[in-house]
């Protein structure tokens, strides 16, 4: 069984997800692509880690979070290994539009992010909904 602490933890996590994950759609009408490349890899990071939050694993390392995520729900097929390529793609843009000062990402491809991300998030919520 679960410990009350462990629940509270996933769940707020999951509304952070959704917070991040909504405010990404808000800022791409306004044309800020590289904060929704960055905001939609934040809404599935912090997804990934309400799932974590569930085993008592946290990691100060994105990688570490990711790995574990992989390991533990997708490749054990807990949650859909359809996910894995959208957080490689999330990542990948993510980084170059935070790090790389002359990096340009187009409206197509962020809203692909941004749609993926929902995706993510709305499995996520449902792997979560049967856990709690």
């Amino acid at each position: 069984m679960l410990s009350e602490e462990k629940i509270f933890l996933s769940k707020t996590r999951l509304e952070l997800a959704k917070e991040r994950i909504s405010f990404a759609d808000e800022i791409l009408a306004l044309g800020d692509y590289k904060t929704v490349a960055n905001r939609s890899y934040y809404a599935v990071f912090s997804a990934m880690r309400a799932v974590l939050a569930l085993d008592g694993f946290d990691s100060k390392k994105h990688s570490g979070i990711i790995a574990e995520f992989r390991k533990n729900y997708l490749k054990t097929g807990i949650i859909t290994k359809e996910l894995s390529p959208i957080i490689d793609a999330l990542v990948e843009i993510r980084q170059s539009s935070d790090y790389d000062d002359f990096y340009i990402v187009s409206k197509e491809e962020v809203s692909e992010q941004l749609r993926n991300a929902e995706m993510f998030i709305g499995e996520i919520e449902k792997f979560l909904k049967t856990k709690y």
